[in-house]
């Protein structure tokens, strides 16, 4: 795909958010391999600062750059527009420290885009991509970035009191950004104000430009524009901070209650592996098949250890952790929780775990068990045949599904049969008899 820049400038007028002050933004076209880039013309010089995330000075409810006497503040909601409309070059001039806030959404950035008519030029684009999983955790929040040959945002929104949990997967291209993403406004509960006022922030907002929950309520100038607009709103501001990085993403993003701060995490770590790279230390890129040999010695395995070990990953990986292999038998763990992604259609309003998804967990923990009895390395369990299922009770959100698989047979350390079940509470609600196969990891690439 080529990179892209605007045909003609374009300008628009507004408040900033925080600091109040009028301002005026202007998008101009620049050449290939330029790059994002905002000048200050309000200050001596005209000062140039490019977003990246070794800038990054300030994450309170914005995200903030700066380079020497130069900061730009809330840039989140510009950055997100170009990220989402796949532009590459431009130069942003600002007469202030700010973008105006406007209706709190990416939509007039992305009309100021579509005005200035984007446009190809004669470099391909260059992208990041992912050669393994990248994780962080803050708190009750975590971002997690898998290996993805798209841009894929899967993010559930919520508060402290869980009474606005939303969940969302999208794959982010130009026309779903403009469609899906853009016009959701940013958000703040009305408990955050008073402290928000007292750190200097928010001086410029108002019900033009965001959206307040005052406990169950919803406050707004105007109704909803999605039933879901604030999990949408966190995906932009997350699309927004990514492009930190100083490349378009290929990655899935998987996060729970992401916020600038954890958002800025993930570019910081993704922004080290991208150096390292252009360094030449980066080690070659990681075939997704080859699992790791499962030591002997080994009683249990976490999740880390469960990722070298099967081949499987998001959202197909259906055992979180191994609690004990021993002999011929090993006991799995899996966390069912409300934000897997089949719940939203099996079955809208009461969410149950498919059962071809439980037996897939059994056999992923039969299929380490034989992985673990051999010399497992460039192997690959695959699954074969099912036998004898029958299924007894609903899993539903929230339950922890306890696996427990025992080899019955062994073929020549080739096929191997397991007698398998799940248990909520040590009440079976599964079980079967499975077939499966040791092979050559080449053999399936």
């Amino acid at each position: 795909m080529k990179q892209r820049t605007l045909a003609r400038e374009v300008s628009i007028k507004g408040s900033g958010l925080h600091s109040g002050d009028a301002v005026t933004l202007t998008m101009k076209p620049a050449p290939a391999d330029h790059g994002v880039v905002f000048r200050r013309t309000d200050l001596h010089g005209s000062p140039e600062l490019r977003p990246r995330v070794d800038q990054v000075t300030n994450l309170v409810r914005a995200t903030t750059i700066q380079s020497g006497h130069a900061k730009i503040q809330t840039i989140e909601h510009v950055l997100s527009a170009l990220h989402g409309c796949g532009v590459d070059n431009v130069i942003i001039e600002m007469d202030a420290s700010e973008p105006p806030i406007m209706d709190g959404s990416a939509r007039p950035f992305v009309n100021m885009i579509l005005q200035g008519e984007p446009m190809e030029q004669d470099r391909e684009r260059e992208y990041f991509e992912l050669d393994g999983p990248v994780s962080v955790t803050r708190g009750n929040s975590s971002v997690i970035a898998l290996p993805c040959d798209e841009f894929k945002i899967s993010c559930t929104s919520a508060d402290d009191r869980g009474v606005h949990t939303q969940h969302l997967s999208l794959t982010i291209d130009p026309e779903t950004y403009q469609s899906q993403i853009a016009a959701a406004r940013t958000f703040t509960i009305y408990e955050d104000i008073e402290e928000l006022l007292k750190l200097g922030k928010i001086r410029g907002g108002s019900l033009d430009s965001a959206i307040l929950i005052r406990g169950d309520k919803i406050i707004s100038k105007e109704p909803l524009r999605f039933k879901d607009e604030f999990v949408r709103h966190k995906m932009l501001d997350i699309i927004g901070d990514v492009l930190l990085l100083g490349l378009p993403l290929k990655a899935h993003i998987v996060a729970t209650r992401p916020g600038h701060a954890i958002n800025a995490e993930l570019t910081k770590v993704l922004f080290a592996k991208l150096e390292e790279r252009r360094k030449g230390g980066a080690k070659k890129k990681e075939k997704p098949v080859g699992p790791a040999v499962v030591l002997a010695t080994e009683t249990s395995l976490d999740i880390r250890r469960v990722l070298d070990t099967l081949p499987h990953r998001y959202p197909f990986l259906m055992i979180d952790r191994v609690l004990e292999v021993k002999d011929d038998t090993v006991v799995a763990l899996k966390n069912v929780t409300i934000n897997e992604p089949f719940f939203q259609g099996h079955y809208p309003g009461n969410p149950v775990m498919p059962g071809v998804l439980q037996i897939e967990a059994m056999a992923q923990t039969a299929g380490v068990l034989m992985l673990r009895k051999i010399s497992a390395e460039g192997k690959t369990a695959l699954f074969m045949s099912c036998d004898k299922a029958k299924f007894r009770k609903a899993v539903r959100p929230g339950d922890q599904l306890t696996i427990t698989a025992k080899l019955t047979k062994n073929r020549g350390n080739k096929i191997g049969v397991a007698e398998t079940q799940c248990t909520v509470n040590g009440e079976v609600t599964s079980s079967a008899e499975l077939m499966f196969a040791i092979v050559d990891s080449a053999d399936i690439e």
